[in-house]
């Protein structure tokens, strides 16, 4: 691991101008900085300077809810979001995304902003053995290798899945992900991931010397969170999904469903919200069927076709966790 300077800066703006700074080759910035660690541990990055963020709050309170919007701070914890009981009524979908995520400790620590920018677990990727095309080799090893978590949407080259918990949830609740130090102060969530083909080395179109400062997004009751994890303590998903409902009565009149762990973006699965409209969410046929079209448009690799079987589980409980129903069965 290469040495480097720490920096503390006052503001986010000043840490926004530290990462434009061009004398240094390379600045990354650190809230709880877990993903961080592993990154200098593989040697994946080098930078020159690590600017310190963690204690610049923009706002004196982390998570504000009002009727009409939620505002959480870039530097909120994950466990910030699960102790607050005003977001688990106004928007049940963000802290359920949330709760069981890594370890007690990591959600003690990670970050709101953190968990968006996550770069890939890919092992290929995570490994300095190989010099894949995230790393600006020719090759996606996960196409001919081992590839049991990898993407069962998107054409790649690169065939990562996205990593946040957060982001499908917020992708549902229509969020806004709040800046500084970019043209534009603010971009919906829905525009904040590309896919590999618009630029293999990165994930997001965070504009270069951006810094985040909060994230909001709207207020939805009737919205539910589930991901189906090989284990249940401190796993990544291989499934997920984030749900966002409006109802009558236990009929569904509108519905917007988002993907996780599945594709090298949050996921939107249009399909689903149109095959969901109108059913009754006491119809446990209907909704199966309804949820069935999560998998349309799927293109397994060698070893997940699994994934195409569990999405449209994931779908569904989370479709009834919005709903307010209770789960028969958890795994």
């Amino acid at each position: 691991m290469n040495s480097f300077a720490i920096a503390q800066p006052k503001s986010m703006s000043e840490a926004s101008r530290i990462v434009s700074d061009k004398k240094y080759s390379l600045v990354v910035i650190k809230a709880g900085g877990i993903d961080l660690i592993d990154h200098l541990k593989e040697g994946l990055i080098a930078p020159d300077v690590v600017v310190n963020v963690r204690r610049l709050q923009s706002d004196k309170e982390l998570i504000k809810v009002s009727e009409g919007e939620i505002r959480i701070d870039a530097v909120a914890t994950l466990a910030d979001i699960v102790s607050s009981a005003a977001l688990r009524a106004a928007c049940p979908a963000l802290v359920q995304s949330v709760e069981n995520a890594a370890s007690p400790a990591v959600r003690n620590v990670a970050s709101a902003a953190g968990n968006l920018l996550q770069r890939p677990r890919c092992w290929y990727y995570r490994n300095e053995q190989f010099n894949c095309l995230k790393k600006g080799g020719a090759t996606c090893f996960a196409v001919e290798g081992e590839n049991r978590y990898h993407a069962i949407f998107g054409d790649g080259p690169c065939h990562i899945v996205h990593p946040s918990n957060l982001a499908p949830a917020f992708f549902v609740t229509d969020a806004t992900v709040h800046m500084v130090g970019a043209e534009h102060p603010s971009l919906p969530i829905r525009y904040l991931y590309h896919m590999p083909d618009k630029g293999v080395r990165s994930e997001s179109n965070l504009p270069p010397g951006a810094v985040i400062t909060h994230i909001t997004c709207k207020p939805v009751k009737a919205s539910g969170f589930y991901a189906i994890k090989e284990k249940q303590s401190f796993d990544w998903p291989v499934a997920a999904a984030a749900v966002a409902l409006e109802m009558d009565g236990n009929t569904i009149t509108k519905a917007t469903v988002c993907a996780g762990a599945v594709a090298p973006i949050p996921w939107e699965l249009r399909n689903v919200a149109g095959a969901l409209r109108g059913v009754d969410v006491s119809n446990d046929a209907a909704l199966t069927k309804a949820c069935a079209a999560a998998a349309v448009g799927a293109k397994p690799m060698t070893d997940n076709a699994y994934k195409a079987k569990l999405l449209p589980v994931a779908v569904k409980r989370a479709v009834l966790l919005a709903a307010g129903k209770k789960l028969e069965v958890e795994s």
